[in-house]
């Protein structure tokens, strides 16, 4: 296997693989691919905050403080974002069948072709980057998907 640097790479990236210094090259960017998914390919569709939220919705319906829960956001911000989409039909809030204190909100199936819409675009946008790699590039990266779904399923 080749060990030599491609032209543009820092010279470390074929030498230094200490695990502390290949999880920081790692998170920074896993981070920057997700803001650039997230901003990039986004368009006029929906608001990354409100992905988030129909593909949580996509698995069932949820209260808006698990939205804020598992979003990690205050229960107003959600609650605004479960609002707003459900303004623009793509969600729809019902009573709580066991607390009829709360609301529950689930995605419509306009929201879902949204959802599918949003995520086709953000495949097509990454789908486009990969293209220009060489066919070897294309197999690391492959594997280091693979290896990364390893990782955050432990």
């Amino acid at each position: 296997m080749n060990t030599e640097p491609h032209p543009g790479e820092p010279e470390q990236l074929a030498e230094d693989v200490r695990p502390a210094i290949l999880a920081i090259e790692l998170r920074t960017a896993i981070m920057r691919t997700s803001r650039r998914l997230r901003t990039e390919a986004s368009g006029d569709l929906i608001s990354p905050g409100q992905y988030a939220v129909l593909a949580h919705l996509h698995y069932g319906p949820l209260t808006p403080r698990e939205l804020a829960e598992r979003e990690r956001v205050q229960a107003p911000s959600m609650t605004r974002i479960v609002n707003l989409l459900a303004e623009q039909g793509f969600v729809a809030r019902s009573g709580h069948p066991k607390d009829g204190r709360q609301v529950l909100a689930a995605i419509t199936p306009a929201g879902e072709a949204v959802l599918d819409e949003a995520r086709s675009q953000r495949t097509a946008w990454l789908a486009q980057r990969v293209a220009v790699l060489s066919e070897e590039d294309r197999r690391t990266l492959s594997r280091a998907a693979w290896l990364m779904q390893e990782l955050s399923g432990r």
